[in-house]
């Protein structure tokens, strides 16, 4: 129950254990374009270019930054955590001019602020931003973004490692010219994939670029070969296993159904945060239309020793849950209910584990409130 990984289906599992083909064997190839289209109606887009990258969530960023991010140009960085952070570092490693819009962590940006920040440079290209900031459980408004970046001429890139297949995301009708992912959060597979789709508009600014990207593995161009149906360009061994994996993993978000999905998270995080209110905790984001469902960031009152709750959970209980990071590291918890993990018993025993701990530990917290308060709102 901490940021990700998240736990994995018996079925995907499973999966992973079925025997080897190569990676150009037209049995993978089928399963390859199964892939696609199931991402298309994850990622809610019709982008031809929607694939599964070889590498974990962090291979797509780098693969959107260092595609589509020629060096010297401009790109505006929304900053209100660790992974706009991160943004920052890729794209100035691929010789990118980084301007940094900031908020405080925890906060979200406003429309207005990016239209502004577009306004006043109109030598910026491209906007990147986090959707679902896991540093600090924000959730990142998108609907407006894509309209203002296209009236001035920039590209829109989102970072939806935490988000995709647990809180509503669609690429297409928000205008994202460029989304990546990871399989280890609400999509509840193994890590080592990276989903990722491209906008036509998009791709054509790839294929138009004047030098080669930095990197020869993650370079598009030659990716999206290997991709395309009928054409098939070996550029490098896919991970098959893992390709097995989201398959399977896919097939179980789409049996559940994206709206089921978006209001299972919704339904226990409010129970969870609701839990954690009767005992007496707040949550760092207060606004629970900016808050994640599926990365619950809750601030650790005075008094109550943060490794040792931590580590009483998981010796005690068998329950991971996340510690604060940068300037929250010893202030907040990071509780995650992503996928496979959003399940009702998890939150009860989570919150009946909590008590526990905190009683032996005699924090001075008051127990005993927690689960009653998450079943009541589960009744109703």
């Amino acid at each position: 129950m901490g940021p990700g990984p998240s736990d994995v289906h018996s079925r995907v599992y499973r999966a992973l254990s079925t025997q080897l083909v190569g990676h150009l064997d037209p049995e993978f190839l089928a399963i390859m374009d199964n892939l696609q289209s199931m991402l298309r109606t994850v990622f809610r887009t019709e982008n031809r270019v929607t694939i599964a990258l070889s590498g974990t969530g962090s291979s797509g960023m780098e693969a959107t930054i260092g595609n589509l991010v020629e060096p010297g140009e401009k790109i505006l960085v929304c900053v209100n955590g660790v992974f706009g952070t991160r943004m920052c570092d890729v794209a100035e490693r691929v010789g990118g001019r980084v301007v940094r819009l900031e908020r405080a962590w925890g906060e979200v940006f406003d429309a207005s602020e990016i239209r502004q920040a577009l306004e006043s440079d109109s030598d910026i290209r491209f906007v990147s931003i986090v959707h679902a900031e896991t540093s600090t459980g924000a959730l990142q408004p998108l609907s407006e973004l894509g309209d203002i970046c296209q009236e001035h001429g920039a590209y829109l890139i989102v970072d939806a490692v935490t988000s995709l297949a647990g809180l509503d995301l669609r690429v297409d009708e928000w205008k994202v010219d460029a989304c990546y992912s990871g399989t280890q959060k609400c999509l509840t597979c193994p890590p080592g994939l990276s989903p990722v789709t491209f906008s036509d508009r998009a791709v054509e600014k790839i294929r138009g670029r004047k030098s080669k990207g930095v990197s020869w593995y993650l370079d598009l161009n030659l990716i999206d070969n290997y991709w395309t149906e009928g054409q098939r360009v070996y550029h490098h061994t896919a991970p098959i296993s893992m390709n097995y994996a989201l398959h399977e993993a896919l097939s179980l978000v789409l049996e559940e159904g994206l709206e089921n999905r978006y209001a299972r998270h919704a339904s226990n995080s409010r129970s969870l945060v609701a839990g954690l209110e009767a005992l007496g905790f707040s949550m760092l984001v207060e606004d629970e239309s900016k808050r994640l469902p599926m990365l619950n960031s809750v601030r650790i009152p005075d008094g109550v020793p943060d490794a040792d709750v931590r580590s009483g959970l998981l010796r005690d209980f068998n329950i991971e849950i996340g510690a604060g990071l940068g300037p929250f590291a010893g202030k907040i918890w990071r509780v995650g209910l992503m996928g496979e993990s959003s399940r009702r018993e998890n939150v009860l025993f989570f919150l009946a584990a909590l008590e526990t701990v905190l009683r032996a530990l005699d924090t001075g917290v008051k127990v005993g409130a927690g689960v009653d308060a998450a079943m009541e709102l589960y009744r109703r």
